[in-house]
């Protein structure tokens, strides 16, 4: 693909990063911009850079926030005892979307993984630990992706978590193994959470 233009040449190699964004995408996204007022060009441009320097993530369950602690953190109408863990944001969002779930989340950042050297101590799980030393939890869903992975990460966390008097459940498999949760249907992943089961571990 060549360009008459280096400019234009360069805002489609930075569009062409995006995860799903092929160049041909990317040109599409940049002569869209170009017909735009350079008003509203200057509008997303400052949307992109407030994100990226105002986000934070929150202390408590390191969701996205733009506070130290996140709006589901501190909605009292929240079951704050009901904590569902999950692997990363995107099934954090997946989850609030089915509209099913009225507790609070834990986000990990991951799974454990000794093929790509991810450990325990990679992820939120002492965080998570601390928070179910405060009493503040009585049930911990476990959210994660049914893979050997996740079922990994699952059985630690319940080795960890049900000392401390915390109820662990695993959402229900209508959400196939070796599935991702983020593109599971809402309708499957809002009933998985309904019908959880306790988990009885191995």
């Amino acid at each position: 693909m060549t360009f008459s233009s280096k400019l234009i040449e360069k805002a489609v190699e930075a569009f062409a990063t995006l995860p799903g964004i092929g160049r041909k995408t990317a040109l599409r996204l940049v002569l869209h911009l170009l017909k735009q007022e350079k008003s509203n060009t200057e509008q997303f441009a400052n949307a992109l850079m407030a994100m990226r320097e105002g986000i934070r993530e929150c202390i408590q369950c390191h969701n996205l926030s733009d506070d130290e602690v996140c709006q589901i953190c501190t909605d009292p109408r929240r079951d704050k005892s009901l904590v569902c863990v999950v692997e990363n944001i995107r099934d954090l969002m997946a989850i609030e979307d089915t509209g099913q779930f009225r507790g609070l989340y834990h986000v990990l950042g991951g799974i454990i993984s000794p093929i790509e050297g991810i450990g325990p101590s990679d992820l939120n799980i002492d965080s998570l630990a601390i928070r179910a030393q405060k009493g503040d939890i009585r049930e911990a869903i476990m959210a994660i992706s049914p893979t050997i992975e996740g079922e990994t990460t699952i059985f630690y966390l319940s080795k960890k978590l049900q000392p401390l008097g915390v109820q662990i459940s695993t959402i229900a498999r209508g959400v196939s193994f070796g599935g991702d949760l983020e593109y599971a249907d809402e309708l499957t992943l809002g009933r998985s959470i309904v019908t959880r089961t306790p988990y009885a571990g191995r």
